[in-house]
Parts: structure tokens; sequence; C-alpha cells
């Protein structure tokens, strides 16, 4: 086994103290140039990695920074062997349109991670994540919140028992939804105002009476906000409220292009047709039901005006392009990262809110303009 260098090992080969080069490492204290370059030296030739839970006992922080993310769905079999060919040769497969399985946190989920982990980077921190992946999400959380100086949760992953048991130990951040309870700080998007002013736009700018809202999780407090405001935009707008709830998916693109083909079956059916919008409660789902209509000939939006939410890069670039409402999504992991530093820094702050505005996006799936 390859004993591991230790600081006293450094102090040895530089011919210093160990507070010498406890100095070097962490910038503190009087060190002569030339000593310097001998500490410094000894450790590329010892390769020594300072150990962060030592140094985590000493400065009572270790270091890190966690982002508990939910679990919503399998990346794919990892448990089912690799198929390939002979040694040697290239297998030629058809690749399979939908291969039945969730593309683990949707584009939205990276973005957030995205900004949390540019503001941990500038804070100083490192950031570890967790699934929340039944059944060992108590056991997962519990162990985390003792490795980590403060946690961001995506609202919804935890129970809120689980949340109040481990804010005791270390400051928690919520991000996404409406602020629960409990008085954590907690960083969200006007979720219904973006929905509502896209229902007023499609009814009072292109005259579309006839509008479905195609629903996310039903458990998830961004999707009961987005269905809020969708409601709301119909009342104002002396709009008849449909008569029975809209088709329902898991936010994924594959998910929305099975909707979007059972919409389409009732429809022909029956011999109705379809409604004037579809206002999808995110992009991934629109893009869904997008490459459905387009495979089938159904035109968006001489058709059906079709919407959707986040704003994510794949619907700039769809044909048509994809009017959505943006959330500034890498944002929200910026923001709620520096709540977290802020809280470090000074535990008797008062807990925060903060709400990130919304904008939306007109492009070609909803008409002209």
């Amino acid at each position: 086994m390859v004993r591991i260098a230790t600081m006293r090992d450094v102090a040895g080969r530089a011919g210093v103290s160990v507070t010498t080069v406890s100095r070097v490492l962490n910038g503190t204290g009087y060190v002569r140039a030339d000593t310097r370059r001998l500490v410094e030296a000894a450790i590329a030739q010892l390769g020594y990695v300072p150990s962060a839970s030592a140094r985590g006992l000493v400065a009572s922080r270790t270091g890190l920074l966690g982002l508990c993310l939910p679990d919503v769905g399998p990346v794919a079999d990892l448990a089912a062997p690799a198929r390939h060919g002979a040694r040697g040769a290239v297998e030629v497969v058809t690749d399979e349109a939908e291969p039945g399985v969730l593309s683990w946190g949707s584009r939205y989920f990276g973005e957030v991670v995205r900004g949390a982990e540019y503001a941990a980077w500038q804070a100083g921190y490192t950031l570890t994540l967790v699934v929340a992946r039944p059944p060992e999400v108590e056991a997962r959380v519990r162990e985390l919140a003792g490795l980590v100086d403060g946690l961001v949760v995506v609202a919804g992953t935890l129970p809120d028992d689980l949340l109040e048991h481990v804010a005791h130990r270390v400051p928690v951040v919520l991000v996404a939804g409406p602020r629960p309870a409990g008085g954590f700080d907690h960083v969200g998007v006007g979720n219904a105002r973006g929905v509502r002013a896209l229902v007023e736009h499609l009814a009072t700018d292109h005259g579309i009476r006839d509008l479905v809202y195609v629903g996310g999780r039903a458990d998830a407090p961004d999707e009961i906000d987005r269905a809020r405001g969708f409601h709301a935009a119909l009342r104002a707008l002396g709009l008849p409220a449909p008569g029975r709830p809209g088709p329902r998916g898991d936010f994924s693109r594959a998910t929305g292009r099975r909707l979007a083909r059972a919409l389409l079956a009732e429809r022909r059916r029956h011999g109705t047709p379809l409604p004037g919008a579809l206002v999808c409660a995110n992009d991934e789902t629109a893009l869904g039901f997008l490459d459905v209509f387009t495979a089938e000939g159904v035109t968006v939006p001489d058709e059906v005006a079709l919407t959707g939410f986040d704003g994510i890069h794949e619907g700039r670039h769809a044909t048509p392009r994809l009017t959505t409402v943006e959330q500034p999504m890498t944002d929200l992991g910026r923001l709620a990262v520096e709540l977290l530093d802020a809280c470090l820094d000074d535990p008797r702050l008062p807990r925060q809110n903060r709400v990130v505005p919304v904008r939306v996006l007109l492009r070609d799936s909803c008409g002209r303009h």
C-alpha cells in the first residue's frame, strides 16, 4: 500500500516546522519567500494533498455545500451488460426513437446545478450532489448533512419532517415552488404570473378561446403554481374552464410524445378538432408534442398553438420555434448558494424569500406577431 504523505512529512523534507507548512497552505502569517519555495517544492515532490476533514476540524467548516435533487427516473438499466459485437467488430443497430426511460434530471436541473456550482466555486466551496432516490433517502440525506456546511434542496424533494431535522444541523435553502412553511430561506420564480401572462397573450392577441393545460407531476411545487396561473388567467379573461382535467405528464419529452399520440387518437376517434392552444407545463413536454405533431402532419400553430415553460436551448431551435415562459434556471442555483453563504457568514440574518422574475418569449409556435 502506498503511504499517504502528511504535513509532518512535508515539514521534514523542507526542513521547516509544521506551523510553517500550515501557514503556506492556508496563506496566513508571514513566511519568507525562499522558505515558501522550499515548502512548495516539498509538497510537489511528495504529492501532498491537504486533508479536508482535518482542515474542517480546525476551521469548524468542511468547505463543502450539498445540493439535493429529486429522483426523476432511471438513467438506464445500469445492471444490464452493454451489448457489443464480436471482438474487433463494430455493431450496426437501429436506434429506437424512444428508449422507454427518462433522461435523468432534464435540462432544468442541469442549469440549476451549473449556477450553484459556479457560485460555490466563487465563494470558495466545493459542491457535492445527492439524489433523493428511494429507499435510502433519509439515511443518505442525514449523512450528507453531517458532511457539508449547508444544504440546497429542490422543493418537494424531501418530506417536511426530514427538512426540519436537517435544518437543526446546517442551514437549508429551498429552490423552486412557492415558499413553504417552516421559515426556510427560499429562491423561486414567478410561475403563476408567467403562465397567466402567456395565456393572456394567446387569448387577447391571437383570439384563442379554447385552451388546454398539459400538466406535469401533480406533486411538483412548480406544477401547482403553473396550473394555478392557468386557471386564474381563464377566470380573469372570462373564458370557460375546461370541462375535464387536461393531460398530465412527468415533465419529460418521451411522456409528452405519449400524451400527444393519445390526444390525436382520441380526437380522431370522436371526430373533434384539436384545442386552439396547448399550454404545456414545461418545454420538454411541449417539444414531445411537437415531435408527434410534426410526424403526424399536424401544423403548429395553424391547427394548434403550442407553448412551454422554462426557456431551454432546444426550444429556440425547434421548428417552429417554441413560445415559452423563460425562467433564469442558472440564477436559481446561483442565488440559492449565495443565500447559503450569507447564512453561514451570519446565522442571525432573517430568512429570505427571493422571487426571480420570468419573461414570456414570443416565437413561431403560437402564431405570427
